[in-house]
C-alpha cells in the first residue's frame, strides 16, 4: 500500500509511540547491561524479562488512547482483547535471539493497524538509538539514545539496480539462493530483526524476502515504515499483506517486501514457483 492510500493518523499517536518505544528502550537496556536468562515459549522461541518488562511499560504509555492492543507476551499470556477496526501492534523486544547474542539487532515495535493496514509504525534500536517512524506524514529515522527523537531526516526507499537483497541471520531457507539467482541479485546484507525493512526503507536493500513464519507484530510496524517510504509489502499471491489474521493465531503467510509493488509482486510470484 502506498503512501496515498494510507490513511490520516493523529499525528499525537504517532508522538506517543516514539515516546513509549524510547520509554520500553531503557528496560530493555538495563536488562541488556546484566546477564542474560531465558526460558523457551511453547513454540520454543526465547523470552527474557526484557520482554515482559518493556511491553509492561508500552502498554502502561498506550492505555490513556483507550486504543486496543495486541501486545506479544499478552498473546502469549492468553490476553487477547477485542481488537475491532483500529488497534495498537506491539511487539516489545524483535529479536529476541539477537538480544542474547548481544549483537545490538533488535528493536522495539510498536504499530497502529486500521482496517487491516499498519497506517503508522515505530521502529526503535535500543543499543544504537537509531529510531524508524512511518505514517501518514511520511517516513523519517532520527537517533533516541538521549531520551528524545533527534536529527529527524525524511527516508524514502531506491529502487536503483543491481539488486541488494536483505536476509535474516536467524532465519533462512534453501530457496533463497535460487530467488537471488533468478532475480540477479547483486549483493546481500544480513541484519536481524524488523531492521530489515528499515533497510529497505532508507534505500540500503530493495527486497526482503521471507519464507519462514513471522507474526503480525513481528512485521507490522516495519511494514509501517517501509509503505511510507515508498514501498511496498505482499504475500504470494502478491497482494498486500493484512492485519487482524485472529482465526489464523495472528501467523502471517510467507512475504515479500521491496523498494517498489512491481518488484514485490514479481518476487512473490517467483518466491510461490520456488515453494511449489
Amino acid at each position: 500500500m502506498s503512501l496515498a492510500q494510507q490513511a490520516p493518523t493523529n499525528s499525537a499517536l504517532t508522538d506517543l509511540a516514539v515516546t513509549a518505544a524510547i520509554a520500553a528502550a531503557r528496560v530493555i537496556l538495563d536488562v541488556y547491561s546484566r546477564p542474560i536468562s531465558s526460558v523457551s515459549k511453547s513454540d520454543g522461541s526465547p523470552v527474557t524479562e526484557a520482554d515482559a518488562a518493556a511491553e509492561a511499560v508500552i502498554l502502561d504509555h498506550l492505555r490513556a488512547t483507550g486504543i486496543p492492543v495486541l501486545g506479544e507476551e499478552s498473546v502469549a499470556a492468553g490476553i487477547i482483547p477485542n481488537l475491532g477496526r483500529r488497534y495498537f501492534v506491539v511487539d516489545p523486544l524483535d529479536g529476541t535471539k539477537e538480544f542474547i547474542k548481544r549483537n545490538g539487532e533488535f528493536t522495539v515495535n510498536i504499530a497502529l493497524v486500521e482496517d487491516g493496514a499498519p497506517v503508522m509504525g515505530v521502529v526503535l534500536a535500543p543499543v544504537t538509538g537509531e529510531t524508524f517512524v512511518g505514517d501518514a506524514s511520511g517516513a523519517y529515522s532520527g537517533n533516541s539514545l538521549a531520551g528524545v527523537l533527534r536529527d529527524r531526516r525524511p527516508i524514502a526507499v531506491a529502487s536503483t539496480l543491481p539488486l541488494r537483497i536483505v536476509a535474516s541471520r536467524s532465519h533462512g531457507h534453501a530457496a533463497l539462493a535460487r530467488l537471488c539467482e533468478t532475480l540477479a541479485v547483486e549483493s546481500d546484507v544480513s541484519v536481524g530483526s524488523s531492521l530489515k525493512f528499515c533497510l529497505l526503507a532508507r534505500g540500503d536493500a530493495q527486497l526482503y524476502p521471507r519464507f519462514t513464519p513471522t507474526c503480525e507484530w513481528d512485521t507490522a510496524a516495519g511494514q509501517a515504515v517501509l509503505e511510507a517510504a515508498g514501498g511496498a509489502v505482499v504475500t504470494l499471491d502478491g497482494q498486500t499483506m493484512r492485519y487482524g489474521k485472529g482465526e489464523l493465531g495472528f501467523l502471517n503467510p510467507y512475504f515479500v517486501a521491496a523498494s517498489t509493488l512491481d518488484l514485490a509482486q514479481r518476487a512473490a510470484a517467483e518466491m510461490a514457483q520456488l515453494i511449489a
